[in-house]
C-alpha cells in the first residue's frame, strides 16, 4: 500500500508561512484520533506559546532569591564578619571521656574484696571515675595487687584516660576488670558555657569476677603464721591451698605484705617504705620466691625409686646417722654425708615418714651395692611433677626454679669442677642449687594425692580444670601418700609430723628443712600436705623464711591453729 506525502503550512509571528512535511506517523495517529478528537493526543491539539507574563514572573522571583542568598552573604562575611569569626573562634567543641566502671571482685563465699567509689578526678576535669577500693582483710594484697589512676594535668585535659592494673589480679586480669572507656562531644561559649553535649560512644564496663579464693580463710592462714614467723624469727613466709581435683586455689598469701590500698591511693610515704625495706613486702613469695625445699621432695624421688625397680619399697636400709663414702685418693679422709638423726632400718615409707637422708642418699646416687636413680633420673622425676616449670597460674612474675644437672654446675663452676656423686646425694634430698616456689610444691603435692594429675592452678571460680598427667601407676603414688599419713600418725620415733596429727581432720605431711649462708646459719622451713589423707581433696604448702639455724619451731607447728579453727569455724573443708 503506497501513499504520498502531504505538505500543509503555518503562518508565523512574521507573517510568513512555513512549509512542513507531513510524516507518515502523523497521518496515522490523526486519523485514528478523529473519531473522538482527544485534544490530549499529539497532533489533536492546539500549541500556543508561552507567554511573556510567565518569562516575567520566574525572572523575578530568581531574582529576588540570588539577591537573599547575595545579602546574606554581604552581612555575614563583610558587614559583621568579624563579629561572626570571633564567635567561631570562641565556640570549642571538646571530646570528654566517659569512665568505664572497672569490674568488681567477689570470693568464692561472694564476699566483695574490690570495689569502686566515684569521685570527681579534679576539679578543672570534666569527667569523673571511681576510686577503687580493697577489702581490709590482712594477707591479700599480693593477690589482689592495685592499680594506677586516670591523670589530668591542672587545666583538666586527660594524659592518661585508663587505669593501669600494676600487680595481682589487678594486672593479670587486666583485660576483663578494665572495661572500655566511652567518649561524649561538648560544645562551650566564649564564657565556657556547654551549649550542647552529645554521647557519641557509651562505655563498656568492666566485669565482675568471682575468684577461687575464700578470703577469710586466707586471711586466718596469714594472721597464725605470719605471727608463728614472727615469733620465732623467721623473715618472711607464703601459703598455698588447693583443691586436689580442680586445681582451684582457696588460698595464696605471702608475708610481709605491703599496703594496696596505700600504693592506689598514693600515698608516697607508704609507698618509699615499703619499696626500701629489707624484708621485701613487694615480692609475692607464693609465686616468685625461690627456696630451696630440702626433704620435701623426697616422696617424688621415692616413687621414681619404686617406678624405675631401683628398690622394693619393703626393702630397708639402715640408717645410722651417716653415710661414708671412702675416699681412694685419702683412705684417712672419706666424704661424710650425714643423717639428721639416727633412724635404724627403716623402708621407704618409713624413710618418708622420719624423713631418712642416709636412705635417700642411697636410692639417689647408689652405695655399698644399692644401685642409685642417678641425677639424669632425679631430673626427670622433679620435672614429671612439674618442678623447674610454670605452673601457668593467672599472676604475674611466676619463678621457673632449678634442678641442679652436671650441665648446671658446669656452667655455673666451670669444667674443672665435675659432678660428683656427693652432688647427687644432696640434691635428692632436696638441697645443693635446688630451688621451687610454694606453688609448685603444693602442684606436686596435690598430683602425689589426686592421683598422678597435674593441675594447672585456678583462680577464677569456676574455671574448667585443667591438668597434664605425670604417667606414673597409682601404686607408686599411694606408697608416698602411705609414707606422708605415716609422718604424722606413726609412733616412730624421728617421725616428723606429729604435731599435726590433730583429731577432727586426717592429714598426710611432709616437712622440710633447708640450710642457708656460708656456714649453715641460717634456715628455712617447710610443710606440705594434703586432707583428707584416706580421700584426699586439698593440698597445702607453706614455707617459712630465713630463720636462725637450729630455730625448734617451724612451719607444720605454726599451723596447728590454722587447722584447729578450720575444724571448728570452716567445717565444710573438713568434711
Amino acid at each position: 500500500m503506497g501513499y504520498s506525502k502531504k505538505m500543509f503550512s503555518r503562518l508565523t509571528r512574521g507573517g510568513k508561512y512555513r512549509v512542513h512535511e507531513i510524516e507518515p506517523d502523523e497521518i496515522f495517529l490523526d486519523s485514528t484520533n478523529l473519531p473522538e478528537y482527544d485534544s490530549k493526543q499529539f497532533e489533536g491539539r492546539v500549541s500556543r506559546p508561552v507567554s511573556l507574563r510567565a518569562i516575567l514572573s520566574v525572572g523575578v522571583v530568581f531574582s529576588l532569591v540570588a539577591f537573599g542568598f547575595g545579602y546574606r552573604a554581604f552581612t555575614l562575611q563583610i558587614a559583621e564578619g568579624e563579629s561572626y569569626a570571633e564567635i567561631s573562634r570562641a565556640n570549642t567543641l571538646d571530646r570528654s571521656v566517659i569512665f568505664a566502671t572497672r569490674g568488681l571482685v567477689y570470693d568464692r563465699t561472694g564476699s566483695e574484696i574490690v570495689w569502686n567509689e566515684a569521685q570527681v578526678a579534679s576539679s578543672t576535669a570534666t569527667s569523673t571515675f571511681a576510686f577503687r577500693k580493697y577489702t581490709t582483710l590482712p594477707g591479700l594484697s599480693h593477690l589482689i595487687g592495685y592499680v594506677q589512676y586516670p591523670k589530668a594535668d591542672a587545666k583538666g585535659e586527660w594524659w592518661r584516660e585508663e587505669y593501669a592494673g600494676i600487680s595481682g589480679i589487678e594486672y593479670s586480669l587486666e583485660v576483663l576488670l578494665r572495661g572500655k572507656n566511652g567518649s561524649r562531644l561538648i560544645e562551650t561559649d566564649a564564657l565556657g558555657a556547654v551549649e550542647r553535649e552529645n554521647i557519641v560512644v557509651p562505655p563498656d564496663d568492666g566485669d565482675a569476677l568471682t575468684l577461687s579464693i575464700d578470703a577469710e580463710l586466707q586471711s586466718k592462714l596469714y594472721n597464725v603464721l605470719s605471727a608463728h614467723a614472727e615469733r620465732m624469727r623467721f623473715q618472711g613466709g607464703a601459703a598455698v591451698i588447693m583443691d586436689v581435683n580442680t586445681g582451684a586455689v582457696l588460698a595464696l598469701t605471702s608475708f610481709p605484705e605491703y599496703d594496696n590500698q596505700a600504693f592506689t591511693d598514693g600515698d608516697k610515704d607508704i609507698v618509699r617504705s615499703a619499696s626500701n625495706s629489707s624484708r621485701t613486702p613487694m615480692l609475692n613469695r607464693a609465686v616468685a620466691g625461690l627456696y630451696t625445699p630440702g626433704s620435701i621432695v623426697k616422696p617424688i624421688f621415692a616413687i621414681a625409686a619404686a617406678k624405675e625397680g631401683i628398690i622394693d619399697p619393703e626393702t630397708k636400709i639402715q640408717s645410722k646417722g651417716a653415710l661414708i663414702l671412702p675416699n681412694p685418693y685419702f683412705p684417712d679422709q672419706p666424704s661424710v654425708f650425714r643423717d639428721w638423726a639416727v633412724h635404724g632400718w627403716v623402708n621407704m615409707r618409713e624413710a618418708i615418714a622420719v624423713s631418712s637422708d642416709e636412705y635417700f642418699y642411697t636410692i639417689g646416687g647408689g652405695f655399698a651395692g644399692q644401685k642409685g636413680l642417678g641425677i639424669q633420673k632425679i631430673d626427670e622425676y622433679a620435672k614429671k611433677f612439674g618442678l623447674a616449670t610454670r605452673t601457668g597460674i593467672d599472676l604475674s612474675g611466676e619463678e621457673v626454679g632449678l634442678i641442679p644437672t652436671p650441665e648446671w654446675k658446669e656452667q655455673v663452676f666451670g669444667a674443672d669442677d665435675p659432678w660428683r656423686v656427693g652432688n647427687t646425694y644432696h640434691t635428692v634430698i632436696g638441697q645443693y642449687g635446688f630451688q621451687i616456689t610454694p606453688l609448685q610444691a603444693v602442684r606436686f603435692i596435690a598430683a602425689i594425692a589426686n592421683g598422678g594429675k597435674l593441675m594447672k592452678p585456678q583462680l577464677i571460680a569456676s574455671s574448667t580444670p585443667e591438668f597434664t598427667e605425670v604417667g606414673i601407676e597409682d601404686e607408686f603414688l599411694q606408697i608416698a601418700r602411705d609414707g606422708m599419713r605415716m609422718a604424722v600418725t606413726s609412733d616412730l620415733r624421728t617421725a616428723t609430723v606429729k604435731s599435726l596429727n590433730i583429731g577432727g581432720i586426717k592429714i598426710a605431711a611432709k616437712t622440710g628443712t633447708a640450710q642457708l649462708g656460708y656456714r649453715n646459719e641460717s634456715m628455712n622451713s617447710w610443710s606440705i600436705g594434703f586432707w583428707p589423707a584416706d580421700n584426699p581433696k586439698y593440698a597445702y604448702a607453706v614455707v617459712l623464711e630465713k630463720a636462725p639455724a637450729g630455730t625448734a619451731s617451724g612451719a607444720a607447728p605454726g599451723l596447728v591453729p590454722f587447722f584447729q579453727w578450720l575444724i571448728a569455724e570452716k567445717p565444710e573443708y573438713i568434711n
